[in-house]
């Protein structure tokens, strides 16, 4: 059983990483769900933090288990965290990339990324919308982002890396891709974003991640897909999860065949990373107690921007 630094605080890192020298494929992925503050004021008597479920249903869709991840908890208790689930997702939202509760547990979780990875401990990193610019922000360590007219608004992708080099995209079937090129499939709904400029203009962006996709709100190119170079860490500005589990009307949000099989193929490939780490919950009962299934999720359609949210604390 080894041992991690973090923080002056003194982890263990438990026989995960032995596992994982062994082989095979995980077949029983569980992967973390990142919940943030409830920043919706008619909606914060339901629950201090929360999760919209459709982030949980694309995981599950792809055959991987979840574990919400409360925030304000302690170092030692996101260690523990870490060593037992075999991936993380930092979903969209819509709090403070430097002050909240979310922004310093993705921080640290990041940070153990690294640290696993870099000692041949495989463990994958999802960021969707506000996870893709949390990860802007702790990469860079600053705020580049910049305002654009993306709110709700349904766009093809531009690949500015042809898809068979990307890990993101390489697995996607050819007429597939065509379609995310030449039709509207992909779901934004974000205010701010990474324009290709300041990204150009970062080096530590510059030489961590490659941008695979980009779009443009007709003044301004962003990136909407990256992915890193040498980790299995992944950003994307659009939301897959929306285009099976959201109905919010009226939304631009694509209900096509084609926008349902993206999202199911980005989950895959999302699952897939995750099934290449062994981490594991150390007694069985833990694991029960920590799963997704122990909370009922709440039925927001009519006052909120989603069907469904879980909510804690």
């Amino acid at each position: 059983m080894g041992l991690l630094l973090l923080g002056g605080s003194l982890l263990l890192c438990g026989s995960a990483v032995s596992l994982s020298q062994g082989g095979g494929v995980n077949d029983r992925p569980i992967i973390g769900v990142l919940a943030q503050e409830t920043h919706f004021g008619h909606l914060y008597h339901y629950g201090k933090s929360y999760i919209a479920a459709s982030y949980i249903k694309t995981l599950e869709t792809a055959g991987a288990r979840v574990v919400p991840i409360r925030i304000n908890l302690t170092e030692a208790e996101y260690g523990r965290i870490f060593n037992s689930i075999n991936g993380i997702l930092f979903p969209g939202g819509g709090v403070d990339l430097k002050t909240s509760g979310y922004a310093k547990a993705a921080h640290l979780f990041y940070k153990l990324a690294l640290q696993a990875n870099d000692r041949g401990d495989y463990f994958p990193i999802w960021g969707t919308c506000l996870g893709f610019e949390q990860l802007t922000y702790i990469t860079s360590g600053e705020n580049i982002l910049t305002l654009t007219s993306t709110e709700d608004v349904a766009l093809p992708l531009n690949f500015s890396t042809a898809p068979d080099k990307s890990k993101i995209f390489r697995d996607v079937p050819k007429d597939l891709v065509k379609a995310l090129a030449t039709k509207p499939l992909t779901a934004n709904f974000h205010n701010w974003s990474l324009s290709l400029k300041n990204y150009t203009g970062n080096e530590k962006l510059r030489k961590f991640y490659k941008v695979v996709t980009t779009n443009t709100d007709a003044q301004l190119e962003f990136v909407s897909t990256m992915e890193a170079y040498k980790y299995p860490i992944y950003g994307v500005q659009w939301h897959p999860e929306k285009n099976p589990f959201e109905w919010k009307l009226p939304s631009s949000t694509s209900h096509s065949l084609q926008a349902i099989k993206v999202s199911f193929y980005m989950a895959s490939f999302f699952v897939s990373e995750a099934r290449k780490n062994y981490h594991h919950f150390v007694e069985k009962a833990e694991e029960m107690k920590a799963l997704i299934q122990n909370y009922n999720p709440v039925y927001t359609a009519s006052i909120s921007v989603f069907d469904q949210i879980y909510f804690f604390d």
